[in-house]
């Protein structure tokens, strides 16, 4: 059986940095896995600009930025392996693979770092009555179908769900020629960006309707139309306020899961808010050795800080590696400080910190549960306030941030515990 110092399930966006920021740190045997036919992942159908500002100060589209990464795994001689589906890691990082050229083969992993992405939940999630009428895509879908494959899903479109991708294609599809009648969303706020919602139906004059949805689907061979009804604060239809719409395409923007159907197998222990692993400061989850970065971890907004997420899981992928080469050392007796969200605040990543591992800053990221207006997000350490900054809005669309630094935490040696919170002004 090969050994590889680390190996990287997934060529997207977080593997490939993953990939990267570890080679430069020192580390020589790695190998990336992935499963479809190229490198890139998701990046390679996501056709439009606004990739890459914060990590090279220019704006690319997503093939682009792939390619920026793709280019330097390709200078640094990293292996990897594509068509090669990932069936199994076991709990001392054994990872069982398959692909047409070597069947299904066996490697084992020093580290291990999961960047396997996200994937659309479906219509089955959402219980739309009706029939399963043709015409009924996945945003994403309907993405790769226009940008890939060349098709154009239909003519007269509803869109269901404000996420990024379903903005996005809102745009996409009228640039194609289709009418996209309205953009439907369920909760009384947007879940995406809001430049995509300026750029993508402001500019268009898409309409949105927010606590909004989909009660009924017509059409038994193909979508014929749609009924929508605003919905009261429990989410239910409220009765007289429906709205019959033609159309012949259903897209559904209804928001994305990570994929840990491997992570879970293996043991790793999921966050119930994210579903994606818990991880402490090094990005590392409940079993040692294994890190998880990029939307497998949490669903980001922008690519640039996946990269950099990426980037730090690569080089503490690394240091451990290294680490146990050279002491054989466990981490695990060291004071743990546990990261609480709470009054507005959903969830953190990461969900602990072990302050002797951690680096001299430490980017905390998190998303709140609604829209809150001249607001401050506030950080407490043990009773002590030391962060407390203000806000004119937040929203859950769009992911936010803050830092901690080293020297900070070990200034209060009895606290074990940080509270991220929002106030009101």
């Amino acid at each position: 059986m090969k050994t590889y110092d680390i190996v990287i399930i997934g060529g997207g966006p977080a593997g490939l940095s993953a990939a990267v920021a570890a080679r430069k740190n020192g580390t020589e045997s790695i190998l990336i896995l992935e499963r479809d036919k190229e490198l890139g992942g998701i990046l390679n159908q996501c056709i439009h600009n606004g990739f890459g500002l914060h990590t090279f100060q220019e704006e690319l589209t997503g093939p682009e930025y792939a390619g920026r990464f793709i280019t330097q795994v390709i200078e640094l001689g990293i292996e990897y392996k594509l068509h090669t589906m990932v069936m199994d890691i076991s709990a001392d990082k054994v990872v069982t693979a398959m692909n047409r050229e070597d069947g299904m083969f066996q490697i084992q992993a020093k580290a291990v770092i999961l960047a396997m992405g996200c994937r659309e939940r479906s219509r089955g999630a959402l219980n739309i009555p009706g029939y399963r009428p043709a015409g009924i895509f996945s945003a994403g879908t309907a993405q790769r179908l226009v940008n890939i494959e060349g098709y154009l899903p239909g003519r007269k479109v509803v869109i269901l769900g404000s996420g990024d991708i379903g903005l996005i294609m809102a745009r996409r599809m009228t640039l194609e020629g289709a009418e996209v009648q309205v953009v439907a969303e369920l909760m009384p706020y947007s879940g995406g960006l809001k430049r995509n919602i300026v750029q993508c139906l402001d500019d268009f004059g898409i309409p949105l309707k927010l606590s909004h949805t989909v009660i009924d689907i017509k059409g038994k061979e193909r979508v014929e139309g749609i009924t929508l009804a605003e919905v009261d604060k429990s989410g239910k239809p409220i009765p007289g306020t429906e709205e019959e719409y033609e159309c012949d395409t259903l897209l559904l923007s209804v928001g994305l899961i990570p994929e840990n159907e491997i992570s879970r197998g293996m043991g790793v222990e999921l966050n119930p808010v994210t579903s994606g692993p818990r991880v402490n400061e090094s990005l590392e989850t409940n079993m040692e050795g294994v890190f998880a970065c990029g939307n497998v971890l949490h669903v980001h907004d922008l690519v640039d800080f996946v990269s950099e997420e990426a980037a730090a899981a690569g080089r503490n992928a690394s240091m451990y590696v290294r680490r146990k080469e050279n002491a054989g050392e466990s981490y695990k007796d060291t004071r743990e400080i546990l990261l609480v969200p709470e009054a507005g605040v959903r969830y953190t990543v990461p969900s602990v910190i072990r302050i002797e591992h951690m680096a001299k800053e430490l980017t905390v990221r998190f998303r709140v549960s609604g829209v809150y207006k001249n607001c401050y997000i506030s950080c407490y350490l043990g009773k002590e306030r030391i962060i407390h900054r203000k806000r004119p809005v937040v929203a859950p669309g769009e992911m936010e941030q803050i830092k901690l630094t080293k020297e900070q935490l070990l200034g209060y040696p009895y606290a074990d515990k940080i509270t991220l919170k929002i106030e009101e002004a």
